[in-house]
């Protein structure tokens, strides 16, 4: 930076990003990503969280394969209450039937 230059450097404290700012024109000139962090600090720590993810991703396909094994029976049923409703109610007049 040259010595008229009125730019100075700023870290976001949520994020860690690097931001160089120049004061005259209130504009961010570069912008420096954040550093990478891993996951976890522990490789232990990181395993665990595979295992949970896989436990719940278990969890919920078994809840998806019962819904499903029950969906034919859910059906019949809604096809047998339509069926029923529409005995019941008279059919609507035809348009030629108006004239």
């Amino acid at each position: 930076m040259a010595k008229g230059e009125s730019s100075f450097e700023v870290t976001c404290p949520l994020c860690r990003a690097r931001l160089t700012v120049d004061g005259g024109l209130r504009a961010v000139v570069h912008h420096e990503p954040p550093p990478k962090t891993g996951p976890a600090g522990d490789l232990g720590e990181a395993v665990k969280a595979v295992h949970g993810e896989a436990a719940r991703r278990e969890a919920r396909f078994k809840e998806a394969a019962e819904a499903e094994k029950g969906k034919e029976k859910l059906l019949a049923r809604k096809f047998q209450e339509g069926l029923k409703r529409a005995k019941d109610t008279p059919p609507p007049p035809r348009p030629i039937d108006l004239d």
